[in-house]
């Protein structure tokens, strides 16, 4: 399976290859942990369901030892929903292997 980059904090590096985001929903499928996404630039709602669309929302995949990460990293408290925070990620449909910092 293929996985996506994702990190919680600016990222320092390559910065160009970096879209901020904000977390739009999450659910876990197929033993993994899938984060819908927007860009931080759009002003389109936050209730939509396509994988990757014209409508500028995208579907994150990661394994939950990322997401872990990730999550720890958030500044949300332990088990609160990071739906409405901002993060960066790396996604080209096909994108390189799982990454959080």
């Amino acid at each position: 399976m293929v996985h996506d980059r994702i990190h919680a904090r600016e990222p320092t590096h390559d910065r160009d290859r970096w879209t901020e985001g904000v977390v739009e929903s999450t659910v876990e499928r197929d033993g993994h942990w899938v984060a819908r996404a927007r860009s931080a630039g759009s002003d389109r709602p936050a209730d939509e369901t396509v994988e990757r669309a014209g409508d500028g929302s995208v579907e994150l995949v990661v394994t939950f030892a990322v997401r872990d990460l990730f999550l720890r990293r958030l500044d949300v408290d332990a088990g609160e929903s990071p739906v409405g925070c901002r993060f960066w990620y790396r996604s080209g449909g096909n994108s390189a292997a799982a990454h959080s910092t």
